[in-house]
């Protein structure tokens, strides 16, 4: 069942639990992602960076929009950091219920008013805008970028911004970054931060870089506001372990390679959307 973010979200808000936005760039990925959401019946956002679009082609977005249609739970495929108009529209074009705009790299002034704009032509093809206000980390291994400095968003900016863009939701930062965290380096997500920007907007929030972070700090940034978490990292971390172990065997068929990959995938999957309470959540939606 296709759906775009905000009409996912506001059931998610409603209800007090977190829908898992996994970052796909191939037909495994995306097989896997949707057959655990059917198994826990869980809602689930397939989520595509535009380098991994560049990689994948527009035909790869119509096989995921075949793939949600058909699937048994509620899907939205949302374009992950989008960061020009240009990138977005193509998004559209090609099928995406659900973008992201980010321009959270320059001053507050400029974002809200490219960020207007995107949401301004967005909303007339009733496809859903996120933003970022305030900047993510950056640690190992990321495809979806990131900063040096992480610049903490603000709640009374954050409160104007969503007022000024009528975006559908927000990315904050609270302390996250994308990647894998090196050995020894525990983030620990400002709890109180969220609970001040909650306070101040009606719109579900988002976590970005939510792989290796501590599981009671994720579900509990779900009880304040968080709606949409963002998790790649540890998904692909598990799916390249397992297929360097695989790649040891005499076969080179990718039909039976890439079997227990997937199936370490699968597993983060399935943890994640336990974490995030959104298991059986799927029948909220019908």
């Amino acid at each position: 069942m296709l759906m775009n973010m905000k009409d996912l979200l506001q059931v998610a808000q409603q209800n007090k639990f977190g829908v898992g936005a996994f970052n796909i760039a191939s037909a495994e990925f995306a097989r896997l992602v949707i057959e655990v959401a059917e198994k826990l019946q869980s809602p689930v956002i397939l989520e595509v960076h535009p380098d991994e679009h560049e990689f994948v082609g527009d035909a790869f977005i119509v096989y995921l929009r075949e793939l949600a249609s058909n699937a048994s739970v509620p899907v939205v495929i949302h374009q992950d950091h989008g960061q020009s108009l240009e990138q977005v529209m193509r998004a559209i074009r090609t099928g995406y219920t659900s973008v992201m705009i980010d321009a959270s790299a320059f001053p507050l002034e400029e974002n809200i008013a490219i960020t207007r704009k995107v949401t301004e032509v967005a909303h007339t093809v009733n496809v859903s805008v996120e933003a970022e206000l305030g900047t993510i980390g950056v640690a190992q291994g990321s495809a979806e970028g990131g900063h040096n400095e992480i610049l903490y968003t603000d709640p009374a900016q954050a409160e104007r911004f969503a007022r000024e863009t009528g975006v559908d939701t927000l990315a904050v930062a609270i302390g996250t970054s994308h990647g894998l965290y090196p050995p020894g380096m525990q983030p620990k997500l400002d709890i109180d931060r969220l609970k001040a920007i909650q306070q101040r907007l009606s719109i579900p929030l988002v976590l970005h870089g939510g792989s290796g972070n501590k599981d009671s700090e994720v579900a509990e940034s779900i009880q304040y506001g968080v709606g949409k978490i963002n998790i790649s990292s540890d998904m692909k971390k598990a799916f390249f372990v397992a297929l360097e172990e695989s790649m040891k065997s005499p076969s080179h068929e990718p039909s039976s390679l890439f079997i227990q990959p997937m199936a370490s995938a699968r597993a983060v999957v399935e943890h994640k959307m336990k974490l995030f309470s959104s298991v059986g959540k799927a029948e909220l939606y019908h």
